[in-house]
């Protein structure tokens, strides 16, 4: 009996092991060579800049990282407009009014924002980018492990994405727990793409600043 229950539970071990490393190695090849520095980006119309939390209304670490990246960007001129997409409703508050008040403070022109309330998770945001927003084109910001996650979630769904590995002024306990939860992230964000779900929230198409043209 003893011997069956240690099977089973390294059967068990390996398996989780080879669909965590498979998803990995699959994302890894996906997004090769396509995740830059701000100062190597290649230009793009839209930079797709993803929630994450606030507190008090305003970004976090993780958040004002991006946001910071996609205000040099347009600076730049490595892109025109921004979308910010997250949750309006989110636990910790609205991401996107957060998102868009910090840019127009570091001197964004609020025309070249848009918002998108319902970027619920990764999947969602690149989703809704291409089907709501018509991006066919962008740079998407995070950091570390997120943004080759970002960029294979967007190209497949039909955006021809680089990634841009934003900084973080983050301590080593916030930096090791993202590390975790990107490693978990991945399986899931295979079994979206195999889906081929709808995002959680559709809308109809808009005609914004962000369709080409």
């Amino acid at each position: 009996m003893f011997r069956t229950v240690v099977r089973v539970l390294v059967v068990g071990v390996v398996g989780v092991l080879v669909v965590v490393l498979g998803s990995a190695a699959w994302i890894a090849f996906v997004s090769f060579g396509r995740v830059h520095e701000i100062a190597d980006a290649p230009e793009a119309p839209v930079v797709i800049v993803l929630g994450s939390q606030v507190r008090d209304g305003k970004p976090m670490k993780y958040l004002s990282g991006r946001l910071d990246a996609a205000v040099a960007l347009v600076d730049s001129g490595q892109a025109r407009a921004i979308l910010v997409s997250g949750d309006a409703n989110g636990r910790s508050g609205n991401e996107i009014e957060a998102m868009t008040e910090y840019l127009v403070d570091a001197g964004i022109d609020p025309d070249v924002i848009v918002g998108d309330d319902y970027g619920l998770d990764t999947y969602d945001s690149c989703a809704r980018a291409s089907q709501t927003f018509g991006v066919e084109r962008a740079l998407v910001v995070s950091q570390g492990l997120h943004v080759s996650r970002a960029v294979a979630l967007c190209r497949d769904a039909g955006i021809d994405t680089d990634g841009i590995d934003a900084a973080c002024e983050c301590n080593r306990l916030a930096l090791l727990r993202n590390f975790g939860r990107e490693w978990l992230a991945r399986p899931k964000a295979i079994l979206d793409l195999l889906s081929g779900r709808d995002p959680a929230v559709v809308t109809p198409r808009t005609e914004s600043l962000l369709v080409p043209g």
